[in-house]
């Protein structure tokens, strides 16, 4: 099965470097517009979360085909963070406990990456283990940059995969080689593409032959 993962189209939020997660904004005029230029492959189904960016982008990438909304698609909820960006929150005692933690000592009164994964991972398993009775056919989930981060951090972490380190994360600041969790990272309309790889004897599943879409 093949699956395609695309990140939503740029958003006001997402132009001025700022924490989008549970704010629920439209997708920018120029942004749909680069959108309709993208050809994607077609789909058997469509997965969404229930933000107004990703079921707009659906509708752009995947006209003929109405998507399945699941809330713990949605992005990871930023708490006091929410909508700020780095020069807002620069000098911001717990914005430095979380860079200094590589995004690990969580969101004030919102997630930690954590518990962010765990949700995000236990949907898109149950998914995956209910589209298996389709036969192969392909699926494309249109999601946020944190739960396309989330899955493939899960998935390739577990079973040794490499990929390119990101220079620089969504909010301007430099990511170095330590925080695996960003060599995810996609920019605004784009994603991954890889393969669903049944496995009988671990009555289970592996993403393989990831590549850029």
């Amino acid at each position: 099965m093949k699956v395609y993962m695309i990140r939503h189209g740029a958003t006001k939020g997402n132009k001025e470097h700022r924490y989008v997660g549970v704010t629920d904004e439209p997708l920018l005029q120029e942004s749909k517009q680069l959108l309709e230029k993208k050809q994607m492959p077609p789909v058997a189904r469509v997965y969404a979360s229930p933000r107004k960016r990703c079921l707009e982008t659906a509708a752009i990438l995947y006209p003929g085909c109405r998507p399945i909304i699941k809330e713990s698609l949605a992005e990871c909820d930023f708490g006091e963070f929410e909508y700020c960006n780095y020069e807002e929150l620069n000098g911001n005692p717990y914005y430095q406990e979380f860079i200094d933690s590589m995004g690990r000592s969580g969101f004030p009164q919102g997630e930690d990456r954590d518990s962010f994964q765990k949700r995000v991972v236990k949907v898109f398993s149950e998914i995956i283990e209910e589209e298996k009775q389709y036969q192969n056919e392909d699926i494309a989930f249109v999601v946020h940059g944190g739960t396309i981060m989330a899955v493939l951090d899960f998935y390739y972490g577990i079973y040794g995969r490499q990929a390119e380190n990101c220079c620089q994360d969504d909010h301007g600041r430099e990511m170095n080689g330590g925080a695996e969790f960003y060599k995810w990272q996609v920019k605004n309309g784009e994603g991954y593409m890889f393969y669903v790889i049944w496995e009988k004897e671990r009555d289970g599943f592996l993403l393989e032959n990831l590549r850029s879409c």
